[in-house]
């Protein structure tokens, strides 16, 4: 017979398998709750799960690289650079050698183990399928117009192909008269086209140069030396000018005694100082209502009640400490507490660099995530902190303002 202890110790450790099996997605799933807030606090800046943004994208990050190599990267990437590991090396050169903040000294082992959760529990949801609604309108008599499509040459109403057809047939009985008249007469001068008096005429010069003779184009050759223009048995000819080249410059001469006495005399016309004020004020309108226009031109002016500036701090340290620093100070982004700046020192300048970014620099836009008066909080909050001299600070970068 088998023992009572036996029997008791068999189930129970059946009994503590089966409660670590079925406990371990609970466990999963609530270290990548915990991870989720971490992660929104500290990577959203930078990292999307499907797309690159300063950072690469993170979906299946953990199969390519292992949960031990992640770890590493989130708390020091720049000590795995230096070591040369491979994997590292080639992130850093693909996203414009940005320095992702190390998180070691801000992140527990918990917090980094429990982002990678996140990153494994995000990446097994299955993409979101695209549902696009059907169209339909209120009223059923309704019309709705569709864009012009583009007509093929013989789609053409009727009276248009005609009218194409009648002018081509025009055209081309004028060219068979002109050749049945020059075939007609030309025979009937005789010898007399080779007189000198008619090769030099105009009437000439059209028909020898349909024989071949380019002298109405290129002008005659007349080889008469200059006698006392001779170097180095280098003699120079007093040909004519190709009479184009003269019918050229003296259309010049005539155009610009026409543009002298219509911007200069009459001032009819308008000159190009005054034409580029008027297009410059032109664009400037256009600009005034166009509120996503980058060179739009804005008059804001910094807020200073206390309930701003600290909602201004809010939003600071929720995006961008990971890259300015919870200071201020410059981590991977530039120092914001000196008297340097890369785009600008003034409100309206870094209300513009928060909203359009630097993507070329790493700076993401923040349009469409901060409403308007979100980013003139933060850039109120970080003309607030100018000359506080926070330990560690960056060195300057930009110019002095």
């Amino acid at each position: 017979m088998i023992s009572l202890k036996k029997v008791l110790g068999k189930s129970s450790l059946a009994l503590v398998a089966g409660l670590l099996l079925a406990g371990t997605p609970a466990v999963q799933a609530q270290d990548a709750v915990a991870g989720k807030a971490v992660f929104e606090g500290n990577c959203t800046v930078c990292h999307s799960m499907d797309a690159d943004i300063v950072g690469p994208a993170l979906k299946d990050v953990h199969k390519r690289r292992g949960d031990e190599w992640l770890a590493k990267f989130i708390k020091n990437s720049q000590q795995l650079v230096q070591s040369g590991d491979k994997d590292a090396v080639a992130v850093f050169e693909k996203f414009n050698k940005v320095p992702m903040p190390a998180f070691s000294s801000s992140l527990s082992e918990d917090d980094v183990a429990n982002v990678i959760a996140y990153i494994k529990a995000e990446s097994e949801k299955p993409a979101e399928v695209a549902v696009v609604p059907e169209t339909t309108t209120a009223d059923p008599n309704a019309t709705v117009e569709a864009e012009p499509a583009e007509v093929a040459f013989m789609d053409l109403p009727p009276v248009l192909l005609f009218t194409f057809a009648l002018a081509a047939v025009i055209i081309l009985l004028t060219v068979m008269v002109l050749v049945m008249l020059f075939r007609l007469f030309v025979p009937m001068l005789g010898d007399s086209i080779y007189d000198e008096d008619f090769k030099s005429s105009l009437a000439g010069r059209v028909l020898f140069l349909m024989h071949g003779d380019s002298t109405l184009v290129t002008g005659e050759a007349k080889d008469h030396i200059h006698s006392d223009h001779d170097f180095d048995g280098i003699q120079e000819y007093d040909n004519d000018l190709p009479p184009w080249w003269k019918a050229m410059f003296y259309v010049t001469i005539v155009f610009g005694i026409g543009y002298m006495l219509h911007y200069h005399v009459f001032r009819t016309g308008t000159l190009q100082g005054e034409e580029y004020a008027m297009e410059m004020e032109q664009a400037a309108i256009l600009a005034a209502k166009n509120a996503d226009d980058p060179n739009a031109v804005t008059n804001y002016e910094v807020l200073t009640d206390a309930a701003a500036i600290e909602s201004g701090k809010a939003l600071y340290n929720t995006n961008c400490a990971a890259c300015h620093g919870t200071e201020g100070q410059g981590t991977v982004g530039p120092n914001l507490t000196d008297e340097y700046w890369l785009h600008g020192g003034d409100v309206n300048d870094i209300f513009k660099t928060i909203k359009y970014g630097v993507p070329a620099n790493g700076m993401v836009p923040w349009q469409g995530k901060l409403t308007k008066d979100q980013i003139l909080e933060v850039s109120s909050y970080i003309i607030s902190i100018q000359g506080s001299n926070p330990a560690n600070a960056k060195e300057p970068q930009g110019e002095k303002m």
